[in-house]
């Protein structure tokens, strides 16, 4: 009897702990801190990209003639746009970027500019990077396998980038009085501080540059 009398005393306790509003409580306030946790992470690690964002141009969709990714050596421009036809140190004309710095941000004096048929060309030893590219009867892009040329027109371009044209500027530009201007991202996550201008001159695709600030 005294056995079934201690039993009985320990049911009561275990089944009091366990119905114990603070304990309960507790849990789930630690559940909902963890849960809150993972949110802030997730949303830290994914930045929102609104739906009505410009949208991306990235290198690997580009080829330039068809042939050139935006990164190539200057045995392959030869080949594919022929000899400059002027070339310029890039620190004469006072750029504060450059597409090839060094790693800790320095630059090489002895880099260059190559002109060609109005387009412009970074060269760093044997590399060369597209900065300006103008589109002439001569010079077109394939962006993902379509042909954008001195003959495309805003039209077409809204098909493709309908946001951007939707947010067509005009500005003045040297040389050229006023252009119409769209801007591109260069990814889905924004990670760059940069972006890819394309002119339109008349209605007409004009040139594209990769804007980069100081």
């Amino acid at each position: 009897m005294r056995n079934l009398s201690i039993l009985s005393v320990l049911c009561f306790c275990l089944s009091c702990n366990n119905n114990n509003p603070k304990t309960t409580e507790n849990l789930n306030n630690s559940n909902k801190t963890a849960t809150t946790a993972i949110e802030n992470k997730s949303k830290t690690d994914n930045p929102e990209i609104k739906a009505d964002q410009n949208e991306v141009i990235k290198e690997e969709d580009i080829l330039f003639n068809g042939k050139l990714k935006r990164f190539f050596t200057l045995k392959e421009f030869a080949s594919v746009f022929g000899k400059a036809d002027s070339i310029k140190l890039i620190s004469e004309e006072e750029k504060c970027t450059y597409i090839f710095e060094n790693e800790d941000g320095s630059k090489d004096l002895q880099d260059k500019y190559l002109y060609k048929n109005g387009s412009r060309f970074e060269n760093h030893k044997e590399k060369v990077a597209v900065d300006e590219y103008r589109f002439t009867p001569n010079n077109f892009i394939l962006f993902k396998g379509k042909k954008l040329s001195p003959s495309t027109t805003i039209s077409d371009l809204k098909l493709l980038f309908p946001n951007a044209i939707k947010n067509i500027k005009s500005i003045e530009v040297n040389g050229e009085k006023n252009l119409k201007v769209i801007q591109l991202r260069e990814d889905e996550n924004n990670s760059s501080d940069g972006h890819i201008k394309v002119f339109i001159k008349q209605g007409k695709l004009y040139y594209i540059h990769w804007w980069f600030p100081c």
